[in-house]
């Protein structure tokens, strides 16, 4: 019987750690569920039946007076009169399991908001009259994609960097090194503040800001990687079979240097949702109507007595760095070079 290849050991280590298995299966089972959030929470329907016809409302506006209203604006589907319509003889709606999107006013609530949770808004409302379940998931799956563009960004900036320095040393590590000094030495904040008052707010200026600044940590890892690398066996004989740089680097050098890179990419994550949320929460983040955990915790500071929106935000919080944590935990020791396969 043949054996198992490293990184299929690796993986057989990392299933043997239970907590941070099952933490990628949840983790993995919420981001795929967030990418459909809208068949999961939206104020419209996803399919009517309305005297005889068919109409798919999440794709297609349709006036109100399609379905017997007066007005020829856009449909509100929680009106208890549009409701009452759709559910009138055989004519029926299929609705979302959360009736209401994360712009949603609930016109109809029965308390002044922010409310707390009823049969109608599971875990209440915000002070604007918006679902804070709907805000939550949408919010949640903003906060997860931007931490893995940040993250892909990042890594690949660092890897490219760290690669070079490492791999070339003498003038080219000592040029880069000065770079990173000076570069690393200027505010982060003070340019985010600065391009914030200057631009509209955006998520791709964000990404963008922050990702000049979050590729150096990873440099280092892999720039000494590749300096203990370049050194050894295998990349001499490489070089004596006249091997470019660049295939030396590619095939050889950098699949045995990503091990930092694959053990940070779940604390990176962590990282890039954390800076988010606090620059949501400093008003310095997404665009104002943006879901978002930061403005979240932001409302809940300014509504003390709410408090199932802090509890809800803070748990969503909580739940997701703590997943991300244990699956950074597992794949380290899964790569570790002094663990041993029993």
């Amino acid at each position: 019987m043949a054996a198992a290849s490293p990184s299929r050991r690796a993986w057989q280590r990392f299933k043997r750690n239970r907590l941070g298995y099952w933490s990628l299966v949840i983790f993995c089972v919420l981001v795929v569920a967030s990418l459909f959030a809208e068949l999961l929470s939206n104020d419209r329907p996803l399919i009517v039946r309305y005297e005889g016809s068919t109409y798919f409302p999440m794709v297609q506006d349709y006036p109100e007076t399609t379905f017997g209203g007066d007005f020829e604006t856009t449909t509100d589907y929680l009106d208890p009169f549009i409701r009452e319509q759709l559910n009138r003889g055989d004519n029926w709606a299929v609705y979302a399991l959360n009736p209401y999107g994360p712009k949603t006013l609930n016109y109809f609530a029965k308390e002044p908001n922010p409310s707390a949770p009823t049969l109608d808004n599971w875990l209440g409302t915000d002070d604007r009259g918006r679902d804070l379940l709907a805000q939550l998931v949408y919010g949640f799956r903003v906060s997860v994609l931007f931490a893995l563009a940040l993250t892909f960004i990042g890594v690949l900036l660092g890897v490219v960097t760290g690669a070079i320095q490492g791999f070339f040393g003498g003038k080219t590590d000592l040029a880069f090194q000065r770079f990173i000094e000076i570069w690393g030495s200027m505010p982060e904040l003070y340019l985010l503040i600065i391009f914030s008052a200057v631009f509209a707010p955006s998520i791709s200026l964000l990404l963008v800001l922050l990702s000049l600044f979050g590729w150096m940590g990873l440099s280092d890892y892999v720039r000494a990687e590749f300096l203990r690398n370049r050194q050894l066996d295998y990349v001499r004989a490489a070089r004596a079979l006249g091997l470019s740089n660049g295939q030396i680097i590619w095939r050889h050098v950098l699949p045995n240097s990503l091990t930092p890179v694959v053990t940070f990419l779940p604390f990176r994550m962590s990282a890039a949702i954390l800076a988010l949320t606090s620059l949501d929460f400093l008003g310095l983040g997404v665009p104002p109507g943006t879901p978002s955990l930061g403005e979240l915790l932001s409302q809940g500071k300014n509504n003390i007595d709410a408090w199932w929106i802090s509890m809800s935000t803070f748990a969503v919080l909580v739940i997701t760095l703590l997943l991300l944590t244990f699956m950074g935990d597992a794949l380290r020791d899964a790569l570790d070079p002094r663990k041993q396969d029993r």
